[in-house]
């Protein structure tokens, strides 16, 4: 399943994902808060002018426009950073999109402590606190760009609202064209029997890194890539649970109401099993991506310990 390519950035899929759908029938629009070339959703405006919808520095009507777009029958994406979209327009969200199930796709770039050079203001790491805690949001966190851009197409060719959370650097391409992203499935990266390892975006690739860490030690440790947080998969969870007796959460998000508390809370009901959290416990600084991958322990050699750590505390 995991391949060599070259690096691509998730964020770099919107536009041209948007303006193959399109060129394909779907009646797509995109609403843009003044971030399309970060984004890349200007490459769909090029193609459709008169469905892209520049509307500046304005996350708040954005969503209120891409509302009112998505109540006349359109497929209404909006594109702007995570730390503005949620973080400037929750209110609008939660009354004009969640409550309402409205149609309305929001396509979040920049996510996480990955934002890097731009510093703690601009790393957003509550957003998916922010959207899983409305209830009718479908969120998604794809591990690269072929994952990315088939999540677009899914959020365009389902009803209701979706959050993707997309990243400013080029990580590592995992998939070839014969993956297939499901609402609701972990994807299994490796298999094992002594560990799981569940790890969602950038630290994907680090999961499987620290497996082969601990391959080499003895220790044959099971990859999930939580890509879907909102369905979630309910079943692979219970059964690594069940199979390996240990797992490892790996996010770059605060661990507080992310994928460590989405995964604690079912076990907690189910499967009671030791869990370890390897996330962000604060604020980011500036950086390079990868510096601050090392400074903050969202690292292979990070997983690999917290997997030790959560092995020895299984049930003798």
């Amino acid at each position: 399943m995991v391949q060599t390519a070259a690096d691509k950035a998730t964020r770099e899929v919107l536009g041209p994902t948007l303006a193959r759908l399109a060129r394909e029938g779907l009646d797509i629009v995109c609403v843009d808060a003044d971030l399309g070339y970060s984004t890349s959703a200007v490459k769909f405006g090029r193609e459709f002018p008169d469905r892209f919808f520049p509307i500046g520095v304005a996350e708040q009507n954005m969503i209120g426009v891409a509302a009112g777009l998505a109540s006349c029958g359109k497929v209404a994406f909006c594109s702007s950073f995570a730390v503005f979209t949620p973080g400037h327009c929750f209110d609008q969200l939660r009354m004009a999109v969640a409550q309402p199930r409205t149609n309305v796709k929001l396509f979040a770039s920049h996510a996480g402590v990955v934002t890097g050079e731009d510093g703690a203001s601009a790393e957003a790491l509550e957003d998916l606190t922010l959207m899983l805690s409305m209830p009718t949001f479908t969120v998604l966190f794809p591990a690269d760009a072929v994952e990315c851009e088939q999540m677009i197409e899914v959020a365009a060719r389902t009803e209701g609202p979706f959050y993707i959370r997309s990243m400013r650097p080029k990580t590592p391409i995992l998939f070839d064209d014969s993956h297939r992203f499901e609402l609701g499935k972990w994807p299994l990266m490796r298999d094992g029997k002594d560990v799981t390892l569940i790890a969602c975006g950038e630290l994907v690739k680090a999961a499987l890194d620290a497996a082969e860490t601990l391959a080499g030690q003895g220790v044959e440790a099971r990859v999930l890539n939580a890509s879907s947080l909102r369905p979630f998969d309910r079943e692979a969870l219970l059964a690594a649970a069940r199979e390996t007796g240990a797992i490892v959460t790996a996010e770059d998000h605060f661990i507080q109401g992310g994928l460590g508390g989405l995964v604690s809370q079912a076990l907690a009901a189910e499967q009671p099993t030791p869990v370890e959290f390897i996330g962000m416990e604060g604020y980011g600084t500036s950086g390079t991506w990868k510096q601050l991958l090392e400074h903050f322990e969202l690292t292979p050699e990070a997983i690999a310990r917290a997997a030790g750590n959560a092995i020895s505390r299984k049930s003798r």
